[in-house]
């Protein structure tokens, strides 16, 4: 499951300028009211800077905004499983055409447990996870283009999958987060998915609570590796 991540300004600056110089970020801040901020806590239909294939077969930073729509509901899919990605028609093509990379500090996650009696299901703290001795946690996804107002934009779902061992106490589901370098192999068209999604990192580090850079005066590549809990 993925309903929140982060994303630090100082460490992802160069995308998020290059996202915002696009004419089409300013056309979502005018025409759909979306913040050009694309840092900080990232919610559903929120506007970020997403990783996708240019025109050249080159990688470059998008504006997009998170989460696919559909005529059953008002709100944005923002996840997708993993598992069904190749067959369901709403994920499909993308699986296969349009992948993206969508660069954050970490995702949050919140502690899932039964009431006591058995009949309730209550949340718990917030944590915030990231990879094992890793500052960047490159999730895994897919966009579409979608009519929103008079403009044509893309948006993107997070791919979930069943959780490894390191956050299966917190939730059943968790993101699909990739090395840094399977990043090109699977924004590629022509690239295989499923053979790419073996490769996901599975050592994750929990940090409960929201997480401050305990030493504001270090450089940002080496702040909020997570001690875990």
């Amino acid at each position: 499951m993925c309903t929140r991540f982060y994303v630090e300004e100082d460490v992802f600056r160069p995308y998020i300028e290059r996202a915002r110089r696009l004419p089409l970020a300013y056309q979502m801040m005018e025409q759909l009211a979306k913040p050009m901020d694309m840092y900080g806590e990232m919610y559903p239909d929120d506007m970020t800077v997403v990783l996708a294939p240019d025109k050249r077969g080159g990688i470059a930073a998008f504006p997009m905004l998170w989460g696919f729509s559909v005529r059953e509901t008002d709100a944005p899919l923002i996840n997708c499983r993993l598992e069904s990605a190749s067959y369901k028609p709403l994920w499909k093509d993308s699986w296969f055409r349009r992948r993206c990379i969508i660069p954050a500090s970490w995702y949050y996650e919140w502690e899932h447990f039964a009431s006591p009696d058995g009949k309730k299901r209550i949340i718990g703290a917030k944590y915030a996870i990231q990879p094992s001795g890793e500052t960047v946690t490159w999730l895994a996804g897919l966009y579409r283009y979608e009519e929103r107002g008079r403009i044509r934009v893309p948006v993107f779902a997070v791919l979930t999958r069943h959780p490894s061992f390191s956050v299966e106490t917190l939730h059943d589901r968790m993101p699909l987060v990739l090395p840094k370098d399977c990043i090109a192999e699977w924004v590629r068209p022509d690239g295989d998915p499923a053979e790419i999604a073996q490769k996901a990192l599975e050592l994750m580090v929990c940090e409960k609570g929201i997480v401050q850079a305990e030493d504001p005066n270090e450089p940002p590549e080496n702040r909020r590796r997570f001690r875990g809990v």
